[in-house]
């Protein structure tokens, strides 16, 4: 079975970010999949690497501990889906803080050593790298900055996962002008991407609200 950790990150409940977070769940239940569900301003997750924690981020004894949990999630899952608004081209503080305090090294890579001085991936049991987010921003405009965001997520993450990692993204453009139309034109377009990510077909996904 398809073990999923799906990763949102949307300080207010109700958003559409909230929405989308809904559809990917609902097309994951779909397929079968296993679901974790890691809501971080839910959870108030503390995105600060502290001081402490950085003397510790190469011992692998002991950097996991301030974060258990969350890295437990990631060395337990095989699909890792983030759903998040993009801000100032790139993801949230919260987000970022997330990657910086849980994908560790000996958790998401393994840092050179006498046998090898490369950085070499960890994340290798995870085959699917999803990544759905919207933006203020117009397509052409997130693209000419270089969509940030978008490339630490599907470069830099899948990187270090399975070498055949398959990918998956979807960006709303222009939510400042967003229309019901366009909203709804979108979760299905969610929906479509998802059950291709899956491997699984379509059935129509219940009207999300909006």
């Amino acid at each position: 079975m398809t073990r999923a950790l799906v990763i949102y990150c949307h300080p207010r409940e109700g958003s559409y970010t909230s929405a989308v977070r809904d559809v990917v769940l609902e097309r994951l239940a779909f397929s079968g999949a296993e679901v974790r569900l890691r809501d971080l301003y839910g959870a108030d997750f503390a995105p600060v690497l502290t001081a402490g924690e950085f003397e510790t981020y190469a011992d692998a004894a002991t950097n996991r501990a301030p974060v258990e949990r969350d890295v437990d999630d990631v060395l337990w899952c095989d699909t890792l889906i983030f759903v998040y608004p993009t801000w100032w081209y790139g993801m949230p503080a919260m987000l970022k803080g997330w990657l910086d305090r849980v994908l560790l090294p000996d958790v998401a890579f393994k840092l050179p050593n006498s046998q090898s001085q490369k950085i070499r991936p960890g994340l290798t049991h995870i085959t699917r790298l999803g990544v759905f987010t919207t933006c203020g921003a117009s397509w052409w405009v997130t693209h000419l900055i270089g969509s940030p965001g978008r490339r630490t997520l599907l470069r830099g993450v899948r990187a270090i996962c399975a070498r055949r990692c398959k990918t998956t993204f979807a960006a709303h453009y222009r939510m400042d002008a967003s229309t019901n139309a366009t909203r709804s034109t979108h979760l299905r377009e969610v929906a479509r991407k998802m059950d291709r990510f899956m491997g699984t077909g379509q059935s129509e996904p219940r009207e999300a609200e909006i």
